[in-house]
């Protein structure tokens, strides 16, 4: 038996349907389309609205999608990891949900907290426990529900978030030079004081005080955030690119976190690629968190090439971030 590579073998994805625009927000705080624009790149996002639906709705909807696609029977998957910020609950796990409404009898379930790096943590914890040879079909989903968490009076944070999901079918093959190639994933944990949210975990739990404060939705000293990932999501793609022997003319694709326009313009100006060889929708989508990576993959899928060389990047609360090298396999769906 060969070496085991782990390869993407469909995506599938889900946005809810109501458009939350920059006139409406205009309206809601003191900001406008220009200044938007301007600063994020954002133009709209889409919201979920329906009450009582929250992440693992959307998770499981981009997982539906993803399985009809492939023709995945249900009893053959191993596992499921939801990445994610706004889980259902504090506990059971949005996971657990996702795979008691998909009905999938065989596989165990787990929530990764890595803020907006945790689809490519999850994915490289996948592709592992695939290169084990212990397991040979996990779905990965990226799934957030940011709307749940923005404070739509603070002019600052609330047009940068939307909400969304996507999920990946992550598969055994022993095909060489294909599938996830390289990952570098690194955790600073200075990001502390500069993104969080105040109340709600073990430390502040909820109170009258911090409802009143309004300090259950997220906080964020937008330069510094700016300033660190600029520079990580920068030196993790130049890190791994030189470590692969890749370059401007052998990329094919380079996949960033949905935060900022003009974050993604800096790194993609790092590596020297033209910006028709980055994905973007974050002027359609804002900052979904960990769905922003897939997301875009399940954009782009249509376009993307078996070889095609991929690498895909994020940044988020923590400080997290890193890079993933991807060999794509298989033409576009």
């Amino acid at each position: 038996m060969g070496k085991i590579n782990a390869i993407i073998t469909g995506v599938g994805g889900y946005v809810p349907e109501y458009v939350l625009t920059n006139e409406e927000l205009s309206r809601m705080v003191d900001t406008n389309d220009e200044w938007i624009m301007t600063r994020v790149g954002i133009k709209e996002r889409r919201i979920l609205t329906e009450e009582g639906l929250g992440t693992s709705y959307m998770a499981r909807k981009a997982a539906k999608q993803l399985m009809k696609k492939t023709g995945a029977d249900p009893d053959s998957i191993d596992a499921l990891i939801v990445a994610t910020s706004t889980a259902d609950y504090h506990y059971p796990s949005t996971a657990s949900i996702v795979v008691g409404k998909l009905g999938l009898k065989n596989a165990f379930a787990f929530d990764s907290w890595s803020a907006c790096c945790g689809f490519l943590y999850s994915l490289d914890v996948a592709s592992s426990m695939i290169q084990s040879g212990r397991y040979k079909k996990i779905i990965v989903i990226g799934a957030d529900k940011m709307s749940s968490v923005t404070d739509y009076k603070d002019r600052q944070t609330c047009p940068l978030f939307g909400d969304g999901a996507a999920a990946v079918l992550l598969e055994a093959t022993e095909e060489e030079n294909i599938g996830l190639m390289d990952s570098y994933l690194r955790t600073d944990g200075l990001g502390l004081p500069f993104l969080h949210m105040k109340a709600g975990g073990s430390v502040c739990p909820p109170s009258y005080f911090t409802i009143d404060h309004r300090m259950h939705f997220t906080y964020q000293e937008g330069r510094t955030v700016f300033r660190y990932a600029v520079t990580n999501m920068s030196d993790d793609c130049a890190l791994i690119a030189e470590r692969n022997g890749l370059n401007k003319d052998n990329i094919d694709w380079v996949v960033p976190h949905q935060a900022n326009l003009r974050i993604i313009e800096a790194v993609a100006k790092r590596l020297e690629m033209p910006m028709e060889k980055v994905m973007v929708n974050i002027e359609r989508y804002g900052n979904t968190s960990a769905a922003t990576i897939p997301l875009a993959l399940w954009e782009y899928e249509p376009m993307l090439k078996k070889g095609d060389n991929i690498i895909m990047t994020a940044f988020g609360a923590g400080f997290v971030h890193g890079a993933n090298y991807l060999k794509w396999a298989y033409d576009g769906k």
